[in-house]
């Protein structure tokens, strides 16, 4: 394969517009991009909890196959009615979800995002899966695109929080629980 990105600037966005895969040009600010940009900020933060150190070797594993994923899910955005993820890549992140959850005790509390930096980094994640999930639930109101990619936003987001529940025992801390009942009356 040859070279990609000859040259990183090309000015073509200086109008405010930007090209997408297809080679058709849409407005920066337009749904699609909105999507895509927060696929792509996703995808940094789980690059964010690989930066830190001695993770389970499952949790890097997994997380790897999740950042190609996102990038496959940011290509697929960027060519109006094409695909990629198909209902194979929800069913992983299902099974994964299953397999992590299985081994953490039942939650009884809600919990807040906190604990050792991959925690609390994985936590992010979660919290940028949602808004990617409602970017491209937006982008679902104005054009068609498959129904797999806010399905597998979903998952993830889930599969996020779960990680974080793992993580958190491995950087040996302990969730903090929401407390209802605190400072009031």
């Amino acid at each position: 394969m040859g070279n990609r990105l000859t040259k990183i600037y090309t000015r073509t966005g200086d109008d405010g517009t930007t090209g997408l895969g297809d080679g058709s040009r849409t407005p920066k600010e337009s749904a699609r991009i909105e999507a895509m940009g927060a696929v792509d900020e996703l995808n940094s933060t789980v690059g964010l909890v690989l930066a830190v150190p001695d993770l389970p070797l499952p949790v890097v594993g997994l997380l790897h196959e999740v950042q190609h994923d996102l990038f496959d899910l940011g290509g697929e955005l960027s060519i109006p009615g094409h695909t990629i993820l198909g209902p194979n890549h929800i069913t992983r992140l299902e099974e994964a979800l299953d397999g992590f959850n299985d081994q953490l005790p039942p939650l009884r509390e809600f919990i807040l995002p906190s604990g050792g930096p991959a925690t609390a980094a994985c936590h992010l994640a979660r919290a940028i899966a949602r808004r990617a999930e409602r970017r491209v639930w937006t982008l679902t109101r104005t054009e068609t695109i498959a129904e797999t990619l806010p399905r597998y936003l979903n998952r993830l987001s889930d599969l996020l929080f779960v990680l974080a529940r793992v993580l958190v025992r491995h950087e040996r801390g302990s969730e903090v629980l929401w407390r209802h009942d605190r400072g009031r009356g």
